[in-house]
């Protein structure tokens, strides 16, 4: 499961964005506000990854410029009637603090100004998230345990397996190529030094 991306910015689209990493394009869904902070296409920037997989889509990726507004989309998407496209349309409207502080007041019609979302979806998402901070959101909170993790950045070791999994590598073997990688290169290596020379091991 891929839980970041850095990489350069290649294409953005109305509702996603092409991050290159390594010449690996990875394809990822974003809100509105989220497309329009991003860096200019060619500039490098880091994204946090909520990998999303039906068998009608296969494996989608949606992406965040902070981690709280990941765990927010998380938690949006626990609430009834509130799919992924309803949880970024309350993000483009609302950062984190913003609905913490609406839910807080019951304020239904901020919430309902996200597109596609309606009073009454309005009145659920507030009272859902009455008392929440999803700014600082307890542990039993999260949906996925590696949204639990502080916000210590992954190791190189780490982030090249989550690369080599989302280039759909099984982890077993990603992890020994990236052992075999770290072995060669040493642990000061940066990830993508790791990503190419545990490639080149997958090719011997």
């Amino acid at each position: 499961m891929i839980g970041r991306l850095r990489g350069v910015v290649a294409e953005i689209g109305e509702e996603d964005a092409l991050i290159d990493v390594l010449g690996v394009g990875y394809v990822v869904r974003c809100g509105s506000r989220t497309l329009s902070r991003l860096p200019p296409v060619g500039e490098e920037t880091v994204l946090h990854i909520e990998t999303q997989w039906s068998e009608q889509a296969g494996m989608r990726l949606y992406g965040f410029l902070s981690r709280d507004e990941r765990r927010t989309f998380l938690i949006l998407k626990e609430i009834q009637g509130v799919g992924p496209k309803a949880a970024l349309a309350v993000l483009d409207v609302l950062s984190p603090a913003e609905l913490s502080a609406a839910a807080g007041r019951q304020d239904k019609a901020a919430v309902a100004r996200a597109q596609g979302v309606g009073p009454k979806l309005a009145v659920r998402i507030v009272t859902e998230l009455k008392d929440k901070s999803l700014t600082d959101l307890p542990v039993s909170a999260f949906a996925h345990p590696e949204a639990e993790a502080p916000d210590a950045a992954p190791s190189a070791a780490g982030e090249a397996v989550a690369a080599l999994m989302g280039l759909g590598v099984a982890e077993p073997q990603a992890r020994r190529v990236v052992e075999a990688a770290l072995a060669r290169l040493g642990d000061a290596a940066e990830p993508a030094a790791l990503i190419k020379a545990a490639l080149q091991e997958l090719g011997r």
